[in-house]
C-alpha cells in the first residue's frame, strides 16, 4: 500500500517548503519584506535578501557589514529596518543602513517587532518583553516573557508571536495585554527568527521560523588514519510552520511528518530454551490526538490483532519454541504524527473533580516496583510539592524537584527509585520512576507511556533511520479531561533551573506512542504470563526498529 505526499512547483513555494540560503551560517533575526525575506547573518554581519522559492541569496549592506555583526533581532515597519544589537535598539531606512539609535536596554535586546508607533524588545536577562513607544522613545508596559530562552519576535494586528530558542516554542500572546493564547512546538529545535508572511491576493499569513545550530557530521580527512572523524559545522535554514489550535480541547498541533515504522524481535536467545504453546504480543502504535496510524502490516510471521485496554496489540503464536530455532517477526506500521502542545493553567483545574476509584486503585499504587514505601521516597514526595495543593503545580512542582536532584546518565539496567534518588544520577526510565513514584505519593494518577522516538532528521527522508535508544516518558491524569503528556528528563538542562517547559504537556512529531496504558512486549507459555525471572525477551530475541520519513504532511 502506497501513501503519496502532495508535490509543490517552484513558485508555490510560501507555506510548503524549508529555506536554505546559500553561504549562510547562523540566522537570527527575519522578516518579510513583501514577498522576499529579509534575515541576518548573525556572525558575519551579512544583511540578507533571499528569494523563498529558489534560495537565491544577496548581501544588502555590502559595505556596512561590520556595523551589523551579532544582531539578534530583526523588524520592518513601511520603509524603515528596526535591529537588536548587544543592549541596544537601532533603526535605518532600508537601503541606507546607518543605524540610528533608538534605546538601550540594562541587559542585552534579544528580538524585536514593530506595529505602527509600537515597539516590542525582548529581554532574556530581565525576563521581560518591553514595550516603547516609537515616538516618544519612552517605555508603555511590559510583559512577563513566557519562556526561559532567548526570544525572537514578530506581530499582527492583535496577535504578538514569540519564538524561544531553548523552549522550541511559539507563543501566541495577546498585543495589548500580553497573556498566552496558547503555544505551539516548532518541528526543529533552536528557533532563532520568527517572521509573518502575508499573501497579498487572500491576505492568508503564514509564519517562517528560522532556526541555527550545530550538527556532528563525519568528515573524511584524508590525512588521518582512519581518515574518518567527527566534525561539527552550522546548519541554518528557514521553515513555515503550520499550527492548528482547538481552544475546546485545550491544544494546538504543529508541522508532522508521515512515518513508517518497523519493529522486528530476531529470536537468538543467549541459553537455548524449549517453550511450548507461545503468545508472543507486542503493542501496536496508538492513535492519539496528534497520531494515527494509517496502515499496519506483519513482516516475517502472521500475526492476530487483539485489543487490551482499548490498545492494539500483535499477537504472534508458536507451538514450541526449541533449541535451535530462529525467526524474524513484527509489525510495520504507517503513521501520521504531528507536535502537540497543550495549554492547561492552575485555575484550570482548580475544581477537577476526585479521581475515581478504579484510577486510585491503578494508578496510585507502587505496581511497578516504585519504592514508595521507603523513607527516601517518601521524603521526597513530601519536600517535592511543599504546601502546594494545585494539581497542575503540584506537576510542575514535582518536575522541576526531579531535575534537581537528578542528572542524566545511561546504565544497563533500571533501578529503583529510591536507588536512583541516592545515586543522583537516572536514565530516562529512572526519571520516570522517580516521577511516578512521588505523583502517586501526592495523589496524581500516572502511568508510563512512549517506547521510541525516531531519529529528528527531518530532512532525511525515504532513508532508513534506526534510533540509539529506546525511550519512555509519562502521562499524568487530569480528572474531567483526560491523560497529559510529559517528557521524562530532556527539559533537564541542569543547573538547577529554570527550566524549559517544552514538553511539559507536549510530544513533537518524533515521539511515537505505542500501547498506551499497557506493557509494551509480553511472552506467555501454556496460558502463563512469563516474568524477568523467568525468561527475559531482551535475552530471547534482539530487536530491530526502523523508522523512513516519507514527508512532511501537508498544511491544515
Amino acid at each position: 500500500m502506497s501513501f503519496a505526499l502532495p508535490s509543490f512547483s517552484p513558485r508555490q513555494m510560501f507555506g510548503q517548503k524549508t529555506i536554505r540560503p546559500i553561504g549562510a551560517a547562523i540566522l537570527s533575526g527575519i522578516a518579510f519584506f513583501k514577498d522576499n525575506l529579509i534575515a541576518i547573518d548573525s556572525p558575519k554581519g551579512f544583511l540578507l535578501q533571499i528569494d523563498p522559492a529558489s534560495d537565491n541569496t544577496t548581501i544588502l549592506n555590502a559595505h556596512q557589514t561590520k556595523e551589523f555583526t551579532d544582531i539578534t533581532g530583526l523588524a520592518i515597519w513601511e520603509d524603515t529596518l528596526w535591529v537588536t544589537r548587544d543592549k541596544s535598539v537601532y533603526a535605518c531606512k532600508l537601503g541606507s543602513f546607518g543605524l540610528e539609535h533608538f534605546v538601550t536596554l540594562p541587559y542585552t535586546a534579544d528580538g524585536i517587532a514593530i506595529w505602527e508607533s509600537t515597539v516590542y524588545v525582548s529581554c532574556q536577562k530581565l525576563g521581560y518583553i518591553l514595550i516603547f513607544d516609537r515616538d516618544t522613545r519612552k517605555e508603555i508596559t511590559r510583559f512577563y516573557a513566557p519562556g526561559v530562552g532567548v526570544e525572537n519576535l514578530a506581530v499582527s494586528e492583535e496577535t504578538l508571536w514569540v519564538c524561544d530558542s531553548t523552549e522550541q516554542t511559539v507563543y501566541c500572546l495577546d498585543r495589548a495585554t500580553g497573556e498566552v493564547q496558547f503555544s505551539v512546538l516548532t518541528p526543529f529545535e533552536s528557533p532563532t527568527g520568527i517572521a509573518i508572511h502575508t499573501d497579498a491576493s487572500t491576505g492568508e499569513q503564514t509564519l517562517y521560523l528560522a532556526y541555527a545550530s550545530e550538527e556532528p557530521y563525519v568528515r573524511d580527512n584524508p590525512n588521518a588514519d582512519p581518515n574518518h572523524e567527527l566534525a561539527y559545522r552550522d546548519r541554518t535554514f528557514i521553515h513555515p510552520l503550520h499550527y492548528h489550535y482547538d481552544p475546546q480541547k485545550h491544544y494546538a498541533l504543529s508541522n508532522g511528518y508521515l512515518i513508517e515504522m518497523s519493529y522486528v524481535e530476531e529470536i537468538s536467545p543467549i541459553e537455548e530454551v524449549y517453550l511450548q504453546q507461545v503468545e508472543w504480543r507486542i503493542a501496536l502504535p496508538s492513535d492519539t490526538d496528534r497520531q494515527k496510524v494509517k496502515h499496519v502490516e506483519p513482516i516475517g510471521l502472521p500475526f492476530k490483532e487483539e485489543l487490551i485496554d482499548g490498545q492494539r496489540v500483535a499477537v504472534f503464536t508458536f507451538d514450541t519454541l526449541t533449541p535451535g530455532e530462529r525467526h524474524m517477526f513484527g509489525w510495520k506500521a504507517v503513521l501520521e504524527v504531528r507536535g502537540i502542545k497543550y495549554r492547561f493553567t492552575p485555575k484550570d483545574v482548580e475544581e477537577v473533580p476526585e479521581l475515581s476509584p478504579e484510577f486510585a486503585s491503578r494508578y496510585l499504587v507502587d505496581n511497578d516496583e516504585l519504592a514508595m514505601d521507603t523513607a527516601i521516597v517518601r521524603r521526597a514526595a513530601e519536600e517535592a510539592i511543599g504546601t502546594e495543593t494545585n494539581l497542575l503545580r503540584k506537576m510542575y512542582s514535582i518536575r522541576n524537584y526531579v531535575y534537581d536532584q537528578l542528572s542524566y546518565g545511561i546504565k544497563p539496567h533500571i533501578d529503583t527509585p529510591d536507588r536512583v534518588l541516592e545515586r543522583g544520577v537516572g536514565s530516562c526510565g529512572e526519571y520516570v520512576g522517580v516521577l511516578l513514584a512521588l505523583c502517586r505519593l501526592n495523589g496524581i494518577a500516572c502511568r508510563t507511556v512512549g517506547r521510541y522516538k525516531c531519529p529528528p532528521y527531518a530532512e532525511h527522508q525515504h532513508v532508513p533511520l534506526q534510533p540509539d535508544y529506546n525511550h519512555v516518558w509519562l502521562e499524568f491524569y487530569i480528572p474531567g479531561f483526560g491523560w497529559l503528556p510529559m517528557e521524562s528528563n530532556p527539559d533537564d538542562i541542569g543547573n538547577y533551573g529554570p527550566y524549559p517547559t517544552r514538553f511539559f504537556m507536549g510530544l513533537c512529531w518524533y515521539h511515537i506512542e505505542i500501547g498506551k496504558g499497557i506493557p509494551f512486549e509480553t511472552l506467555t507459555s501454556k496460558g502463563v504470563r512469563l516474568t524477568k525471572e523467568d525468561i527475559s525477551i531482551g535475552e530471547l530475541a534482539i530487536n530491530h526498529i526502523r523508522f523512513t520519513i516519507l514527508g512532511e504532511l501537508p498544511p491544515f
